[in-house]
């Protein structure tokens, strides 16, 4: 009996072993016996799986198909014609094509999990997900490979369809809140409405302006941006309206301004809250009349603009202040939209860091599939005062120190792997437990899951680490 059978052999004898009480063990002297008894074998129970399972030797030759694999990859009927094949012209997937995901299983003796791979063959086109293992004799010699995979296209098709549902333009989100915006925007983008964008630092103001315009008439027009609290007063009115030659020094020349670049798209002012009280009065002009004059100049300048503008300040309140201009204001929110802060939402935080590990993905040329419960649980309790760009900051980060498929709690910024933990154990049902699992957790995640290191940190032994883990349900995340 070669390695391969004898590797077969002892997971048959395992499943027969325990199910041995219902055929007698009294009536069976050995395994072979059991066989006889219930009439089973290994392809039996590899037949009997739904998943497809290729098993690879070393030389790359295909050792054993199961019908599921064979039904997948429309070979349904060809028998045993693939055993003996090189594995790529068996499967031939994507996989295949950007280095074997088995021979990389059995160079790093890592296991691959969830990995996603394209696969056509006679016109069908399948997105399989697939778990590679290492197949060993009973001596522990690696002696091959095993790749587990199924088809998750209609799911991938699922996910895409979800996708286009909760998202607008390269906005994400399936928050209550956030289809209120999708909604509204829906509505004002085809109409020439000014609309004041209202949220904190960090929300997506920006990425909101810039939907409104292009799913607006004037999407083949400009889509002109200035960032008003960037300049001082003097030179965001400059910039607005332009100048002519001689207004001041350093104006050496005619110069268009941003309503001029916009004429006939849309102009947005980010933080306008910040223009002073003279630029106020020329802006209000320059909207409610549709003309103005460059700084230094004479000439009046028609102009076909659409003004969207956003803040982070509660305006309502600068004008009771007396900062802000109250025409002004209401010229400016003839349609107000409030987006919510992360912290509001945090149910849309899944969704927008798979969107973030796509885009680093492809930024990047990395290949970072998952995000493991522990970290995703980190991300979901902190509370994000920077907003989405601060998420969007933290997967990057992540990206930059993750060195496999997977982004665990140690891979994130320290900010988000220091949250109030006796709060969160307070509110537990068993607050002691819950402060000792979390304590092990973030000493591993610390230790980057070196036990011995983790044990000497927390002053307790090895053995002690592992009992505690067991009793507490702490396991490695998967890389």
């Amino acid at each position: 009996m070669n390695g391969q059978d004898n590797t077969l052999k002892q997971a048959e004898d395992a499943h027969l072993n325990a199910a041995l009480p219902a055929c007698g063990k009294e009536t069976a002297a050995n395994v072979s016996d059991v066989h006889k008894c219930l009439g089973i074998n290994s392809e039996m129970i590899l037949d009997s799986i739904a998943d497809g399972v290729v098993v690879i030797g070393l030389d790359h030759k295909v050792l054993l198909v199961n019908r599921a694999a064979k039904e997948i990859m429309g070979a349904a009927g060809a028998g045993d014609l693939l055993i003996g094949s090189r594995c790529s012209s068996v499967l031939g997937h994507t996989g295949c094509t950007f280095g074997c995901l088995v021979n990389t299983t059995i160079k790093t003796g890592e296991h691959l999990y969830n990995y996603e791979a394209d696969f056509e063959n006679n016109g069908r086109k399948l997105r399989l997900s697939i778990n590679t293992a290492l197949l060993k004799d009973r001596d522990g010699k690696v002696i091959g490979g095993i790749e587990i995979f199924r088809d998750i296209s209609l799911l991938k098709e699922l996910k895409d369809e979800l996708k286009g549902r909760y998202s607008f333009e390269n906005i994400i989100g399936k928050n209550w809140k956030v289809h209120e915006v999708f909604e509204l925007l829906k509505e004002v983008a085809p109409t020439k409405a000014a609309v004041l964008i209202e949220g904190e630092t960090g929300t997506g103001k920006e990425l909101i302006a810039n939907a409104i315009h292009h799913k607006s008439p004037r999407a083949g027009g400009p889509f002109v941006k200035v960032n008003c609290a960037a300049l001082s007063e003097g030179l965001l009115e400059s910039e607005l309206f332009g100048h002519v030659k001689g207004a001041f020094t350093g104006a050496v020349s005619d110069r268009a301004g941003r309503f001029e670049m916009a004429d006939n798209g849309t102009l947005f002012l980010d933080e306008v809250g910040d223009i002073s009280p003279h630029t106020q009065v020329k802006l209000l002009r320059a909207l409610q009349e549709g003309e103005f004059e460059r700084v230094g100049g004479t000439k009046t300048i028609k102009i076909n603009v659409r003004v969207i503008t956003a803040t982070n300040k509660d305006l309502k309140a600068e004008v009771k202040k007396g900062a802000f201009r109250e025409d002004l204001y209401y010229r400016l929110k003839v349609v107000p939209i409030r987006l919510p802060a992360l912290r509001q939402r945090k149910d849309d935080i899944p969704l927008l860091v798979k969107y973030f590990m796509e885009k680093f993905n492809v930024a990047m040329g990395m290949e970072v599939t998952n995000i493991s419960p522990l970290a995703m649980e980190r991300l979901m309790e902190y509370n994000f005062p920077g907003n989405i760009r601060e998420l969007e900051h933290a997967i990057e980060h992540a990206f930059v120190r993750c060195q496999g498929k997977t982004i665990n709690p140690e891979h994130l910024p320290k900010d988000l792997q220091t949250s109030d933990i006796i709060s969160k154990a307070v509110n537990d049902a068993e607050p002691l437990k819950s402060l000792e699992r979390e304590m092990i957790i973030r000493t591993l995640g610390d230790t980057r899951w070196k036990f011995t290191e983790c044990a000497r940190k927390l002053r307790i032994s090895r053995t002690t680490l592992w009992r505690r883990m067991k009793d507490l349900r702490i396991e490695k995340p998967a890389r």
